[in-house]
C-alpha cells in the first residue's frame, strides 16, 4: 500500500463481487453425506444454467483422506440432489431427468421427482422409483438395506394408482383450487394442498423389506404405506430413522383449536405402520434429533411454547425410543443447540449452536451433561457427519469470510482441514472485523464490520447498517442472498450487528427484547452504529440502513424513530402488525408472541408521518411469510403520509421494487442481479451523489 502523501495509482484488484454477472455464477456447495463404511463423502454443487436463468445442482464425491480430487458422479440438464447412502454404500438421489430405460411413451408432460440409485462398484445410474406425486425425501438406515420414502399424496386417494388417476383429472382440467377445512392454508412460498405427505416403506415386493443390490432394467420397487390416516400431521414434519431401519421417529402437528398447532412426537414401526406417541407436552414443541448407535435413546430437540409473557427457549433432552420419560441433556449451557450426531460408543453427541457471531461443533457427554467446544474458529458448521470409529467428524463450513466448504474435524486435537473440493473460495473486496459495543443495560452488542479494502482515516467510507432477519437469529454464516461483500466492492463499510432477540449470546439476550421488538433490538443498533461510526475509517456523515424481514421491520420502525440515515432499505418487511399477524402464513404463532396492545406499541406504521428519510421498499407477491399487502400498505402510506410524499407533479424520493413471482426470497439468479443493482443505484444516488446504471432488465 503506498504512503498517504504519495498518490495511488496502483487499480484495485477485481473479485467477483465488482460484477454480478461474475458474481451469481460463483458455484455454491450445499448437503453433505458420508458413506457407511467411512470412504466416500458427497456433497451437491449448484451451478448457473446456460441461460444464467437458474441453477441446477449436480452430485460430487470428495476424498475424506484429503489426497485425491473431488469427482463429479451426476450429470444432466435436470440437475440431482437429496443424496442418501444405502448400508450397501449404493448412493440414491432424487432427479427429474428422463430415464434411460423407460419404456413408456413420451407424454409431453412435466416428469416427475424420481428416485435414482447410482451403485457403489460403479456403472450408470438407474431408476428405483418413478410416481406421478414425485419423491420428497429418503431416509436411509446406517446398518440395513433398506429405506423410507417421503412423497405426497393427494388426500383422496387409496392407492398409488388412484393418486395419478386424481392427478390426471385436476391437470387435464387446469383446476388448482384447493378446498380447506383447517389451519394453516399455506407455508412461506408454497399452498398447502391438496396433496398431503405419507411416510412410504421401499420394497423390492410386496413383502420383502430389502431392496436387492442389482434390478434389471425397468424395474421399480413398490411403496408400502406407512403413515394411512395421518392427514395434515406429516406437514413440514421433521423425521429420522434407526440404525437397523426399523423405526422412524417423526413430530406431528397436533390441533390446539382456535387455528393453533403444537409438535409431539410419534414412533412408526417400519414392519407394520403401528405409529405411537411417545412424547406430548402442551408446553413444548418437539422435533427428533438422531437415534443413539444402540437404537435405545433418541435426542430430543424442545422448543417452550411462547406467550406474550414467555419467550421462546430451546434445549435438548434424552428420550427412550420405547417411550418414557424425558431426562434434560446439558441444563446448564446457557445456548440453544442443534443435535447432529452420536459418537459411535453412545458416550457423547456432537451439536452445533450459535456462539457469538459463530457456530461451532460442541461434544456434550451423555452421562454429565458437560459440553465442550470442538472447533475454535470464528465459523459456521452444518450438516456434520461422523466417520465409523468416531474419531474424525465432516461438516460445511462457512463464514463471512469463504462460502461453505467441505472440512475434516480431528476429535482428539480440534484440528481442522478443508479437504480438496469442486469450489475454490472467491477473492474478496476487503476484510472482516468483529466489533464490540455496550448497550444501555450492560449487555455486549457484538457484530461484524465488512471494510472496503481501501478504507481508511484519509478515506473514511460510508456506512451500511444491515439488519438481520428472524428475529431469532444470527449474523455468523456466509449468505449468498445477503452478501455484505456486494457492497464493499462499491466502497462501503457493512456492519453486521446481532441486537436483542439474537441467538448464540444467552437466554437474556432473548428476554430482554422479547415482546418489545422497537425497544432493546432498537437501541442496540443505535448503540451499534455509533460506536462504529466514531472510527476514523467511518464516514458518519453518509449512512443508510437495510433489512429484509424482521431486518425490515426493524429498517421501518428506524425510519419512523431517527432522521440520521440517508437512505433506507426495506426488503420483505413487516409494516402494520395488525394486519400482519392474521394474514402470516402462521398466525397461530404470531397471536401468541404480541397482545393486541404490544402488536400496536411495536407497529412501524403509527409512525410513518416522522419518516424523512428515502426508503427503497421491495417485495414478493408469492411471499406467504410476510405477505404484500405489508409492502403495497407501506408503499402508499408512505407516498400519502410521509415527510418524503409524493409532490404536485407526482414525483416521490422513495421507491418500491416489486417482484410478481418471487416469495420471501429472491431466488432467480437474474432477479438477484436485480435486485442488487437497484439497491447499489438506490444507495449510490443517495450516499455518494451519482446515479449508476439501473439493470437493464428493468426496462428502463
Amino acid at each position: 500500500m503506498t504512503s498517504e502523501s504519495a498518490p495511488n495509482t496502483t487499480a484495485l484488484p477485481e473479485t467477483p463481487f465488482h460484477d454480478l454477472d461474475h458474481f451469481i455464477a460463483i458455484p455454491r456447495l450445499g448437503g453433505l453425506v458420508l458413506s457407511p463404511d467411512g470412504s466416500r463423502l458427497v456433497t451437491t454443487v449448484a451451478t448457473l444454467n446456460q441461460k444464467a436463468t437458474e441453477y441446477k445442482t449436480a452430485l460430487w464425491q470428495l476424498d475424506p483422506t484429503g489426497e485425491k480430487p473431488a469427482t463429479r458422479l451426476t450429470r444432466s440438464s435436470k440437475g440431482e440432489s437429496g443424496a442418501a447412502f444405502l448400508a450397501s454404500g449404493d448412493l440414491l438421489f432424487t432427479s427429474t431427468r428422463p430415464d434411460p430405460d423407460s419404456n413408456g411413451p413420451d407424454t409431453g408432460k412435466d416428469p416427475s421427482n424420481s428416485l435414482w440409485r447410482l451403485p457403489a462398484a460403479g456403472g450408470e445410474a438407474r431408476v428405483v422409483l418413478s410416481r406421478p406425486g414425485g419423491v420428497s425425501g429418503i431416509l436411509t438406515p446406517q446398518n440395513a438395506e433398506n429405506a423410507v420414502v417421503i412423497a405426497d399424496v393427494l388426500a383422496g386417494s387409496t392407492d398409488e394408482a388412484d393418486d395419478g388417476e386424481r392427478r390426471t383429472v385436476r391437470k387435464d382440467a387446469s383446476v388448482a383450487a384447493i378446498l380447506h377445512s383447517g389451519y394453516p392454508v399455506r407455508y412461506w412460498d408454497a399452498d398447502l394442498g391438496p396433496a398431503e405427505p405419507r411416510y412410504f416403506a421401499l420394497e423390492s415386493d410386496g413383502s420383502d423389506a430389502v431392496l436387492p443390490s442389482t434390478v434389471e432394467a425397468g424395474t421399480q420397487a413398490e411403496l408400502r404405506d406407512l403413515t394411512t390416516g395421518a392427514g395434515q400431521a406429516l406437514r413440514n414434519a421433521q423425521q429420522v430413522i434407526s440404525p437397523d431401519g426399523s423405526v422412524v421417529i417423526t413430530s406431528l402437528s397436533v390441533p390446539t383449536g382456535l387455528g393453533g398447532l403444537r409438535s409431539v412426537l410419534a414412533r412408526i414401526e417400519v414392519q407394520t405402520g403401528e405409529r405411537t406417541i411417545i412424547l406430548d407436552d402442551p408446553g413444548y414443541d418437539f422435533s427428533p434429533g438422531p437415534v443413539s448407535p444402540d437404537g435405545t435413546t433418541l435426542v430430543v430437540h424442545r422448543a417452550r411454547r411462547t406467550t406474550a409473557s414467555v419467550s421462546a427457549q430451546q434445549t435438548l433432552g434424552l428420550l427412550p425410543v420405547a417411550g418414557g420419560e424425558l431426562t434434560e441433556l446439558a441444563t446448564d449451557w446457557d445456548r440453544w443447540p442443534s443435535p447432529a450426531a452420536w459418537l459411535p460408543d453412545g458416550s457423547a453427541l456432537l451439536a452445533t449452536a450459535d456462539e457469538e457471531g459463530a457456530s461451532p461443533v460442541f461434544r456434550i457427554a451423555v452421562a454429565s451433561g458437560e459440553v465442550t467446544r470442538v472447533t475454535q474458529d470464528s465459523a459456521s458448521y452444518t450438516n456434520v457427519v461422523l466417520s465409523p470409529d468416531g474419531g474424525t467428524a465432516y461438516a460445511l463450513r462457512s463464514s463471512y469470510e469463504f462460502p461453505a466448504e467441505v472440512v475434516r474435524i480431528d476429535l482428539s486435537d480440534s484440528t481442522v482441514v478443508a479437504l480438496t473440493g469442486p469450489v475454490e473460495r472467491p477473492a474478496l473486496p476487503g476484510r472482516l472485523e468483529r466489533v464490540e459495543t455496550t448497550a444501555e443495560d450492560g449487555q455486549r452488542i457484538g457484530s461484524w464490520l465488512v471494510l472496503p479494502t481501501d478504507a481508511s482515516a484519509s478515506k473514511p467510507a460510508p456506512l451500511l447498517l444491515w439488519i438481520h432477519g428472524g428475529p431469532l437469529g444470527s449474523w455468523n454464516a456466509w449468505t449468498w442472498r445477503w452478501s455484505p461483500w456486494l457492497l464493499a466492492a462499491q466502497g462501503y463499510a457493512v456492519l453486521l450487528p446481532d441486537p436483542a432477540l439474537s441467538t448464540g449470546y444467552g437466554q437474556h439476550m432473548i428476554d430482554r427484547g422479547w415482546g418489545q421488538w422497537g425497544k432493546a433490538p432498537y437501541t442496540d443498533l443505535m448503540t451499534a452504529t455509533d460506536d462504529v461510526v466514531s472510527r476514523p475509517d467511518i464516514d458518519e456523515t453518509r449512512t443508510a440502513a437495510m433489512g429484509g424481514s424482521f431486518g425490515g421491520y426493524m429498517a421501518n420502525w428506524i425510519a419512523g424513530h431517527t432522521d440520521r440515515f440517508t437512505a433506507i432499505v426495506t426488503h420483505a418487511s413487516l409494516w402494520a402488525l395488525d394486519q400482519f399477524g392474521p394474514t402470516t402464513d402462521a398466525s397461530y404463532y404470531w397471536e401468541k408472541e404480541m397482545t393486541p396492545k404490544m402488536a400496536s406499541e411495536n407497529s412501524p406504521h403509527h409512525h410513518v408521518d416522522r419518516i424523512a428519510t428515502p426508503m427503497l421498499v421491495i417485495h414478493g407477491d408469492k411471499d406467504y411469510r410476510v405477505p404484500i399487502g405489508e409492502g403495497l400498505r407501506l408503499w402508499y402510506e408512505l407516498l400519502s403520509k410521509s415527510q418524503l410524499a409524493v409532490d404536485e407533479e407526482g414525483r416521490t424520493e422513495h421507491r418500491f421494487l416489486y417482484f410478481p413471482d418471487e416469495n420471501h426470497w429472491i431466488l432467480k439468479p437474474q432477479h438477484a442481479k436485480v435486485w442488487y443493482g437497484v439497491v447499489e443505484h438506490f444507495l449510490a444516488h443517495h450516499l455518494l451523489g451519482r446515479d449508476p446504471q439501473l439493470p437493464r432488465e428493468l426496462g428502463l
